[in-house]
């Protein structure tokens, strides 16, 4: 499993030292970055899993560098860990209203900051696979055909329609993606360990059944001569 990366954004060498060891002992991958252009472009390049990020730096500060990330789609996710001595109230609601993740004032324990960090990394995985779960769950609507993954429901043109669970599975694998085609390996992947073991054959005898109880909705799966199957987009 590939080491998470930390990128710390700090101007004050000491401390980029001190943070960096602890990190790298706690089994982090650590980047470095001392003002704000050259933590922008880090993320870019680097796409770091999570930033430290002191607010007195050179040039762009620390809250115009969160402002930026949290307008890029790409990076608003990006979790950010404010660690500076302005430790103002002011200061610490400013930060974490622009959308830092955690605000930590220095002088600090190395220790807490590793706890911290992990803590982020927590709720960010959490957080991700909530969203995952939910757009598994998601109502898929092609056409007139209308999938509930969490129901095991078809309907067509508002009418329920009966199918078996490897009927449903197929349709399921096919209106998620549509436009792209499957090979019938694809489709065995996609639907094994379900009612029984099915065989490339077998695939065409699931569709053909699929087809007809989907009525004229059932011309949406489209045969794809010496390949398999998709579903029209």
């Amino acid at each position: 499993m590939a080491r998470e990366t930390i990128l710390i954004v700090e101007d004050d060498e000491n401390i980029q030292q001190l943070v960096g060891y602890n990190l790298a002992k706690a089994g982090f991958t650590v980047l470095y970055a001392e003002n704000g252009e050259q933590a922008l472009a880090s993320v870019k390049r680097d796409a770091p899993d999570l930033m430290v990020l002191d607010i007195m730096l050179p040039s762009l500060n620390g809250f115009e560098v969160c402002r930026i990330l949290r307008k890029d789609p790409q990076t608003k996710t990006l979790p950010i860990i404010m660690l500076t001595a302005k430790g103002e109230e002011s200061d610490v609601t400013a930060g974490l209203d622009l959308g830092a993740d955690d605000y930590i004032t220095k002088p600090f324990s190395p220790k807490i900051l590793v706890s911290r960090i992990k803590a982020a990394l927590r709720r960010r995985d959490e957080l991700s696979a909530e969203e995952g779960t939910a757009a598994r769950d998601a109502l898929i609507r092609i056409h007139d055909i209308a999938i509930d993954p969490k129901r095991y429901e078809v309907e067509v043109g508002g009418s329920l329609v009966a199918l078996t669970v490897t009927e449903f599975s197929i349709l399921e694998l096919l209106g998620r993606r549509p436009g792209w085609v499957f090979s019938r390996q694809q489709i065995i992947d996609g639907v094994r360990g379900y009612d029984y073991v099915i065989t490339p054959r077998a695939v065409d005898v699931q569709v053909f059944g699929l087809r007809k109880k989907l009525g004229a909705s059932g011309e949406c799966i489209e045969t794809v001569r010496g390949i398999g199957y998709k579903m029209k987009g």
